[in-house]
């Protein structure tokens, strides 16, 4: 094997979707892949969001499509999937999420965060599977990255919060760990396959609206992390970089954590 170099972590040639592409980090995200050579296929529910962000990234170059269905629609996953021949990567970043307090949380919604963010990323895996291995017959490896959470791993602090609105509600914690899991799981079943199958676990990356808006709930979040600050959005690149590219061509089944040190306490 030869020694890494900085095309380690170039895309070039390769395919990749994005679930959840126009979202705050789901943009990073898309802009990060199709940066670095890749050719993006923009998934969300919102059409519009998608064509806009579709029509800004064109306007620097970067190869982009948009694929516009919700990921809780299996039926049209399973159709999407079957019509592609073939897929590098593979980003499991949806979610649909209710806030709630806990008193007022119905089984509904944790149906929904459940549905939209595990069973959705394992049946995009499994719809993708014929294109991911053909991916990785052809470029020697494919990868899969799913966007977990910090509260995947700790509780939500309700003293960091301005009110209790803003927590993190009962059903998003549980269903991010439960993606770890199938992470772990789907990394086992398709290692053989050189299938690679990885985890990201953001901390807090407010928008710049909550920052500007709420500016001492910003300094809150900072003083849980190691590093005193919260995260801009463009810094989850590096890490997604990482799993997406041959650089992490001996990794697999791993959650990264990518929260400033917030979990480390």
């Amino acid at each position: 094997m030869r020694s890494p170099d900085d095309s380690f972590f170039r895309l070039d040639g390769r395919i990749a979707f994005v679930s959840g592409a126009a979202g705050h980090l789901g943009r990073a995200m898309s802009l990060a892949l199709a940066h670095a050579g890749a050719h993006v296929i923009l998934n969300g529910r919102n059409k519009d969001r998608l064509e806009a962000l579709r029509s800004d990234m064109e306007s620097t170059g970067c190869s982009v499509e948009c694929a516009a269905f919700d990921v809780s629609d299996f039926s049209t996953v399973r159709e999407f999937f079957s019509a592609r021949p073939r897929l590098d990567v593979l980003v499991n970043n949806a979610i649909a999420m209710t806030p709630a307090p806990m008193l007022s949380v119905e089984p509904s919604l944790f149906d929904e965060t459940y549905r939209s963010c595990v069973v959705a990323a394992f049946e995009s895996v499994r719809a993708a599977h014929l294109a991911l291995q053909t991916a990785a017959r052809e470029m020697g490896d494919a990868s899969v990255v799913n966007i977990a959470s910090m509260y995947a791993t700790v509780a939500p602090d309700a003293r960091t919060y301005s009110n209790p609105g803003q927590a993190s509600p009962p059903h998003y914690g549980p269903a991010k760990a439960a993606l770890i899991q199938l992470t772990r799981h789907l990394a086992a079943e398709l290692g053989p396959a050189r299938i690679r199958v990885n985890a990201l676990a953001p901390g807090p990356f407010p928008r710049p609206a909550v920052t500007d808006t709420d500016p001492e709930f910003a300094a809150r979040l900072a003083a849980k992390t190691l590093l005193r600050r919260t995260g801009d959005a463009n810094e989850i690149a590096g890490p997604l970089l990482f799993l997406a590219s041959p650089a992490s061509s001996f990794v697999t089944g791993a959650t990264i954590a990518v929260d400033g040190g917030w979990t480390a306490w």
